[in-house]
């Protein structure tokens, strides 16, 4: 038997390698604003709280309200547009996803990038058929942490939090599953692998490929 009957995904970081896209998207912003570009590593560290965080850390605190409203409207325009230009699936992912389906495992994503880009990305990469619902940072009054998405899906699903897997790479996604008090796994391939030391998840991979074994038993 499943030791997980819902699995729920992260998106950046965790399911797919979106850093380089994202990196762009964020420079191009930052240039639409007359500020210069930042190094990749300095961007995808602010990654993961959704994308009026991650505009408001790339501007800095000196940035107006103002210049921050209007950098988030550029940014979703344009990562919109190119958000497919350079993302892929990390190796495994695929794989998993198709394994885990075929033992009836529910699958879901909750992501705290904005919903309508999420599904663009999944369709682009074919996958858009495999989860039954994908949730992003602007499905809710709350994002991640809040246990908002993950108790929704539960109630969807009908499945128990004893039965529930959370799977992310940051503590973002660790400090979610402990606030709906179902099982965390930790990615130490992603953005924020360091982050995961702290967050103490109750599993660790490191790489996609070892997720099948540990839902399935």
């Amino acid at each position: 038997m499943p030791l997980f009957d819902l699995v729920i995904f992260d998106l950046d970081g965790t399911l797919i390698d979106s850093k380089a896209d994202l990196v762009n998207a964020v420079n191009a912003t930052r240039a639409h604003l007359d500020r210069p570009p930042l190094e990749a590593p300095v961007i995808a560290s602010y990654v993961g709280n959704g994308a009026p965080v991650l505009i408001r850390r790339a501007l800095g605190d000196q940035a107006s309200d103002t210049e921050v409203a209007t950098g988030l409207d550029f940014f979703i325009r344009y990562y919109h547009e190119h958000c497919l230009d350079a993302t892929t699936l990390y190796p495994g992912s695929r794989e998993t996803i198709a394994a885990l389906r075929s033992e009836g495992i529910q699958l879901a994503i909750l992501t705290n990038k904005p919903v309508r880009i999420s599904k663009r990305i999944i369709a682009g990469l074919s996958l858009d058929g495999d989860f039954f619902e994908i949730y992003g940072g602007n499905s809710f009054d709350q994002k991640k942490p809040h246990p908002i998405g993950i108790e929704r899906l539960m109630e969807q699903s009908r499945v128990a939090r004893a039965a529930t897997l959370m799977v992310g790479d940051s503590s973002v996604d660790i400090e979610t599953a402990r606030n709906a008090q179902v099982a965390a796994c930790g990615c130490k391939f992603g953005f924020a692998p360091e982050s995961l030391a702290s967050a103490r998840p109750d599993f660790l991979i490191d790489h996609m490929a070892e997720l099948s074994p540990l839902v399935l038993g």
